[in-house]
């Protein structure tokens, strides 16, 4: 009997030390979960990613690999390839993958519907940078986004490379952030978009760049290509009026 007591008093005092954090945690402005599906995107993405048996995801937009890293931190075992046109991202990036075998990373270039060269407005926060201008909507709900520099930089299709890291085992998700330039990208990608068995767009549901093209828009060019969405999770929120601009959207081939 004082064993079964003595197990209910340390579950009841492991309980109460939860509650207790949580509350402390909620003081300070900040909210404690379990990472799940159903309440963190990462998991959410990697439920995704096990459910069409991934093997190997193209990271489009990969900034400095946050995307990245945080799906190896929770046990992603393929192989991820990193693409990203700024000359400071891309160093942090190749820095950061060196400890990770899985973990390549392409020559720094963007990816966009023609070979060639191109420029980006390089944003005072690097992950809003693009190719497009920024419109005032961006800028008012991030002023640290306000484009500060330019840079040239090689612009390459997705389908004159992606054969470089696929082979015939290859079970490809392509996740796609380049600010309001994913259209583009889609449209030098038709040959490799027949391979992949799973996309993530980051979708705009008003213009925050020049000439982009809306969330309706392109849910439906996703569908056409025989995909069907599988789940959206908040994106970029203006802070002052709660209106959701951004959101990443998971589509998986029907």
């Amino acid at each position: 009997m004082s064993l079964v007591m003595g197990k209910l008093k340390n579950s009841f005092d492991i309980l109460m030390i939860k509650k207790n954090l949580r509350f402390l945690i909620r003081l300070i402005g900040w909210e404690l979960h379990r990472l799940k599906p159903s309440s963190d995107p990462t998991a959410q993405l990697l439920a995704a990613l096990n459910q069409a048996r991934i093997n190997t995801v193209f990271d489009i937009g990969a900034n400095i690999g946050q995307f990245t890293s945080d799906l190896f931190s929770l046990g992603f075992d393929g192989k991820v390839i990193s693409f990203e046109p700024l000359e400071e991202a891309h160093a942090q990036l190749s820095s950061s993958a060196k400890s990770n075998i899985n973990w390549f990373v392409n020559p720094r270039t963007a990816v966009g519907d023609r070979d060639g060269e191109t420029v980006i407005n390089v944003a005072g926060n690097s992950v809003s940078s693009s190719i497009l201008p920024m419109l005032d909507k961006h800028f008012s709900a991030a002023p640290a986004s306000a484009y500060t520099a330019i840079q040239k930089t090689s612009l390459i299709r997705l389908d004159s490379v992606a054969s470089q890291y696929l082979n015939e085992d290859s079970r490809l998700f392509i996740k796609v952030d380049t600010q309001g330039f994913e259209w583009q990208v889609l449209s030098g990608a038709p040959e490799t978009l027949k391979q992949a068995q799973g996309v993530l767009l980051e979708l705009s549901l008003v213009p925050l760049y020049e000439g982009q093209h809306l969330w309706l828009e392109t849910i439906a060019r996703i569908e056409a290509e025989g995909f069907t969405l599988w789940s959206l999770q908040q994106g970029f929120t203006d802070p002052r009026s709660g209106r959701t601009l951004q959101i990443d959207a998971i589509f998986l081939r029907q």
